[in-house]
């Protein structure tokens, strides 16, 4: 049986992986969150030496904590450009209530 094609997309803006549209970001901004990125896969790449090295558990552990503090800034650095930005242009448009609700969604992820 063939598959069917899925409909053409209007150009709306969004990104062509997924149905979310791109939000710009300040070039220090984005630059800042690559820093922490980068320096996220860097603690990550050296809990695998470690573990390679069979080094000590609560030396790898305090350095998986390490990273796990790291996430949850940077995650509190995004809700926070998203929380100024994405979800106070939805209330401004009327779109308020879905975007309250996607926030919170997110949130509660954190909370887990």
């Amino acid at each position: 049986m063939p598959r069917a094609e899925a409909p053409a997309r209007a150009a709306t803006g969004a990104d062509k992986s997924s149905a979310r549209p791109r939000v710009p970001r300040a070039a220090v901004s984005k630059a800042a969150l690559a820093r922490r990125l980068n320096r996220v896969e860097g603690q990550v790449r050296g809990i695998g030496r470690m573990v390679e090295e069979d080094r000590y558990c609560v030396d790898i552990l305090t350095q998986v904590a390490a990273v796990q503090s790291a996430l949850d800034a940077l995650a509190r650095e995004l809700l926070e450009h998203h929380l100024h930005g994405c979800v106070q242009h939805a209330v401004k448009s009327g779109d308020g209530d879905r975007a309250i609700e996607e926030a919170l969604s997110v949130i509660r992820k954190f909370g887990r």
